[in-house]
């Protein structure tokens, strides 16, 4: 069952619930009424013939009208007759004929009490209500004048009132129904149209498509927004996993061909040490000298891709205080063993402590310093210092090579990206993606400026411990 449908019956619902409560209030009320303003004319009546005979008082024992009788002369209204304290009968009016009106046992007892009595009964196949009252003179009963009503205008009156409100609550209901029917369709049209939305969306994965709405912001409104702002973050969540998928393939794709080249070389100098003839001392020391160089370079790329697929996985880092002065030390005494001839320079006056991983952050210093000596000549100067803020610590690394273009400066940062020729090595494009890689997972950055001709500038920044 559909929730148009639901709704509809629930509207239908309340309406008829609402419709015969208030239809059997009219009708009960009206017939209640109706029978009050009847008993009370009957009242009326019967206090009119009770105190004409208080005032015309004949002997209890007189049964039969004669012509000084109130009985027929004055007696007002009809269907009226008297009977005695014993309940025998003492007069009636013309109108009734040999007809009389009864008066059970019950109604005698009530009436010789005291009391009033009503009671029905049908006349001829006319409904009658009864109403029996005691005279009294001087606190005794002398008659007991009976006064009868018709109720068939009244019952039709009602059957006309229940037809009326049964055929009209009827009618009401089903325009309601049609009303209903109606106006849920158009309170859920936006609801059709989020729904179409995404069944095309799934169909054609455009997530472009966006719920027009031009109503008023209730709740379907709310809902339409909603649904376009989803649609909107899965807009950008698929066209970062289109990106991260391209960048995967290329990821893979240059690995591949990083991999082959160490392994195409290591392959053929196999091939040469196998020919026959042998080559000889000298050229087996070159194939070999060879060989173990493209070894120790697929190493080295092997690592650089773990560390990378570390650091694509999300693997946590140690967080624990580093002390800067210290670490900077190791590193540019391990640096100079491999360039002795390069200055490195260090300024300790304002090193303070950072937050991160002090393995990961040793190692980014040195693919910094190393790729720093890499790229610049042989006489070039290399300078490390710190700068404290109130939250965080920046490692600066200057140096005076050549610098780096303006259309090279925005890439260096990507994987398998190398730079010209002037700035070319035997690397594999990785170091600099791996160190900002290794920051990131520190909650750290890394920036750089560099002009043509004057130098480079690479800045580290960390929290402060």
């Amino acid at each position: 069952m559909s929730i148009r449908l639901r709704l509809t019956l629930l509207y239908s619902a309340i309406l008829a619930i609402t419709l015969i409560a208030f239809s059997a209030t009219l009708y009960f009320a009206q017939s209640r009424l109706t029978l009050d303003a009847i008993r009370a004319t009957l009242a009326r009546q019967a206090e009119g013939y009770a105190n004409l005979e208080r005032r015309f008082p004949r002997r209890p024992d007189d049964r039969r009208p004669d012509e000084s009788s109130n009985l027929t002369l004055t007696l007002p209204g009809r269907w009226t007759q008297t009977r005695n304290p014993d309940g025998t009968l003492a007069a009636r009016s013309a109108d009734l004929s040999d007809t009389a009106l009864p008066l059970g046992d019950a109604g005698l007892k009530t009436v010789q009490s005291g009391a009033t009595w009503f009671e029905t009964t049908r006349l001829d196949d006319e409904p009658l209500l009864i109403y029996s009252q005691p005279i009294l003179v001087q606190n005794r009963i002398v008659r007991i004048v009976q006064v009868a009503a018709s109720l068939q205008e009244r019952e039709q009156s009602l059957a006309t009132l229940r037809t009326i409100l049964i055929a009209g609550s009827g009618l009401v209901i089903l325009a309601a129904f049609a009303i209903g029917w109606a106006i849920a369709g158009t309170a859920l049209n936006p609801i059709h149209r989020i729904t179409h939305t995404a069944q095309a969306i799934g169909a054609e994965r455009d997530f472009t498509r966006r719920v027009q709405h031009t109503g008023p912001n209730d709740e379907i409104g709310q809902l339409t927004t909603t649904f376009n702002t989803m649609l909107t973050e899965l807009e950008t969540a698929f066209r970062q996993i289109e990106d991260s998928l391209q960048t995967q393939k290329r990821f893979v794709a240059d690995a591949s061909h990083e991999l082959r080249t160490p392994l195409t070389t290591i392959r053929g100098n196999i091939e040469l040490l196998r020919r026959d003839p042998p080559p000889d001392t000298k050229e087996r020391t070159d194939i070999l000298a060879d060989t173990k160089d493209e070894t120790e370079r697929l190493i080295r790329l092997v690592n650089q891709l773990l560390v990378l697929a570390r650091a694509d996985a999300g693997r946590s880092l140690r967080r624990e205080p580093i002390a800067i002065a210290p670490l900077i030390d190791d590193i540019t005494r391990q640096c100079k063993s491999l360039a002795p001839n390069r200055a490195i320079t260090f300024d300790a006056s304002s090193a303070a402590n950072v937050i991160g991983d002090r393995d990961a952050l040793k190692q980014v210093l040195i693919i910094l310093v190393d790729n720093a000596i890499a790229h610049t000549p042989a006489n070039a100067t290399l300078e490390l210092q710190t700068t404290p803020t109130d939250h965080h610590i920046a490692i600066i690394l200057r140096d005076s090579g050549p610098g780096i273009a303006p259309d090279i400066l925005p890439h260096i940062f990507e994987r398998f990206f190398r730079a010209d020729i002037s700035r070319s090595g035997g690397g594999a494009g990785l170091g600099l993606s791996i160190a900002k890689e290794l920051l990131e997972a520190q909650d750290g950055t890394i920036a750089v400026e560099s002009t043509l001709g004057q130098g480079s500038v690479f800045t580290v920044t960390l929290p402060r411990a």
